[in-house]
């Protein structure tokens, strides 16, 4: 039994371009939304606004849920649920170096990030981005964070 890793990622749209990691995944150039792991004791949307940070440069801040999806890699067997937020990010970037393996970050359109097929990270990528151009949108507290403490 394989079991799920929990990541998130980000949709920042702006005048309609989207925001686009371009960064090294296992020795492969790839093209992803910023995304990544929870940090112990990190909320959801916690976790989004630091990784889009590290990732892009810009501060992110996220206004709805687009939706959670579990996928599996045919390449690597890797089980994911990504849940994805979507948002707003300020004007320019708020700081200049990104995390290791990150190349750089874009602003991209729909038909251009489709345009890049393999180079995706993950079919996750289109998906998510589909069901956001739809209008598809949870509430922030669709999800609650339940830490775990002592009485």
């Amino acid at each position: 039994m394989v079991t799920p890793e929990l990541t998130v990622a980000a949709i920042a749209e702006r005048d309609g371009q989207f925001l686009v990691i371009e960064e090294w995944v296992k020795g492969r150039l790839c093209f992803n939304q910023p995304a990544g792991h929870l940090e112990p004791g990190e909320t959801l949307p916690d976790a989004v606004v630091r990784e889009t940070l590290e990732e892009s440069g810009y501060r992110f801040r996220p206004e709805a849920i687009v939706g959670s999806y579990l996928w599996q890699s045919s390449r690597t067997g890797d089980l994911i649920m990504r849940v994805v937020f979507c948002g707003r990010c300020e004007d320019s970037p708020a700081r200049q170096t990104l995390d290791d393996g990150i190349v750089a970050a874009h602003w991209m359109t729909l038909e251009d990030i489709k345009a890049l097929g393999e180079q995706l990270r993950s079919p996750l990528v289109v998906k998510a981005l589909a069901d956001y151009q739809a209008g598809r949108r949870l509430p922030l507290d669709a999800v609650t964070w339940m830490p775990n403490r002592v009485a």
